[in-house]
């Protein structure tokens, strides 16, 4: 009688899936993501490590042998969470996450995979400096270079560095502001090196991160938005002598079009006046429906059946028209701002005027 071959049903095969990845160790999957990545993408995945970790990835690879489809695939999913995990939880926070991942994956997974992410994201360089209360944290950068404080602050949220950046000596705000701004990417010797400075000067332990996004415009505008108006107003005054360039990048990431829906009827009014019809027309192309209900209940009847008429006949407008035209009006906002003649709610405490 002759013999038939029993083939495992799904369930088995997923099960031997699962064995097979929790047998690899964490150099083992790195060695396959980048093996299945390709060479030119994963040359570019090297920029950004150390010598010792390309060292022991190479090494790995090199070594590696057959691999099996359940590893590959095993070894590219799990990868793939774990990104899609520290992305969640860097935008929306470990309560967002958690949610998002149970409602995916399970409980279980998710739980093992917050547990992971949360141990890389604790070991971020300068945590000391991220539980330390701003004034406690002056004390110890108000008399470092501008270039270290400007490091360790990229690490913090926007509200803290606001915080110490208020408290530094003016004659360092100004290069720390810069610093941030003109920040990319930070090797991780150049982070070892200031790591070093300060174990040095507070004895203490911080581990270092491979290269991570830090600074740049949009995290100093957003730090900007949390700094009290007379600070932020000294702060620019100053930046507008030593970098005007740098000083309208930062003012201009400060206050988007999206922000006019959190403005007061009145500020609308009078923005509105100083706009042309046809920026209003172009801006408002791409707007929400609350955004133009916002415009046009706070224009007279006729303009705003104007402008109505004129954004259902305007077709075919390219998306860096419209984008300029809401540039321009942002700029009247900004502008009125200045003169005090229109209010931006913003983060920050501002000073109270009783009348």
């Amino acid at each position: 009688m002759a013999q038939t071959e029993v083939k495992p049903n799904k369930q088995e095969a997923v099960a031997e899936e699962v064995v097979d990845v929790k047998n690899m160790d964490s150099r083992q999957k790195a060695a396959i993501v980048v093996v299945s990545l390709g060479a030119d993408r994963a040359s570019q995945i090297y920029k950004y490590l150390s010598e010792q970790d390309i060292e022991d990835l190479t090494y790995e690879v090199a070594k590696m042998g057959k691999t099996t489809n359940a590893q590959v695939e095993g070894a590219l999913d799990e990868f793939y969470k774990l990104c899609l995990t520290h992305k969640m939880m860097t935008d929306g926070g470990l309560d967002y996450a958690r949610d998002v991942l149970e409602k995916a994956f399970g409980e279980s997974t998710a739980r093992s995979l917050l547990e992971k992410v949360s141990k890389t994201l604790q070991s971020r360089p300068f945590n000391f400096f991220m539980k330390g209360d701003p004034k406690a944290l002056l004390s110890l950068l108000q008399h470092e270079r501008p270039q270290v404080i400007a490091l360790i602050m990229s690490y913090m949220d926007p509200e803290q560095a606001a915080r110490v950046l208020e408290q530094l000596p003016e004659s360092k705000r100004i290069p720390t502001v810069e610093g941030m701004a003109k920040m990319d990417r930070v090797s991780p010797e150049a982070i070892a090196v200031v790591e070093e400075e300060m174990k040095r000067k507070f004895a203490t332990i911080i581990t270092s991160e491979d290269n991570m996004n830090l600074g740049g415009v949009d995290f100093v505008a957003d730090m900007m938005n949390h700094v009290d108006r007379s600070n932020e107003k000294r702060i620019f005054d100053e930046l507008d002598k030593t970098n005007p360039d740098l000083s309208q990048s930062i003012k201009d990431k400060m206050f988007v079009f999206e922000n006019i829906l959190d403005m007061d009827d009145r500020s609308v009014q009078r923005f509105v006046r100083d706009c042309d019809t046809k920026d209003i027309v172009y801006a408002l192309k791409t707007a929400s429906d609350e955004m133009k209900q916002l415009f046009f209940s706070n224009m007279s009847k006729r303009m705003a059946e104007t402008v109505q008429g004129d954004l259902e006949i305007t077709t075919n407008v390219r998306l860096k028209d419209v984008e300029e035209a809401q540039q321009r009006i942002v700029g009247i906002i900004r502008r009125l701002e200045d003169a005090g003649e229109v209010i931006i709610n913003k983060g920050g405490e501002d000073e109270n005027i009783i009348v």
